[in-house]
């Protein structure tokens, strides 16, 4: 398992971010990309040049944040 500081030293220059909305997306949008074998990086698309978050899958999972929601596999 990966800790916090090796979640940053990961590249995501060519992650595929995928958005989840809970309403309408004119308001933005979650999005996610996996960026690793349990890696994860959480973004905001009214806010795309702010760097996303990242977080394991057993970090997503106590969140309540399910991958399958994005139509990503864990």
């Amino acid at each position: 398992m990966q800790n916090g500081t090796d979640l940053y030293a990961l590249d995501i220059n060519r992650a595929a971010f995928v958005q989840a909305c809970g309403g309408p997306c004119s308001e933005g949008c979650v999005t996610l990309a996996r960026i690793g074998e349990d890696a994860w990086a959480l973004g905001d698309s009214k806010r795309p040049n702010a760097q996303p978050l990242r977080f394991t899958t057993e970090e997503l999972d106590a969140a309540g944040i399910d991958p399958a929601r994005f139509g990503l596999n864990v």
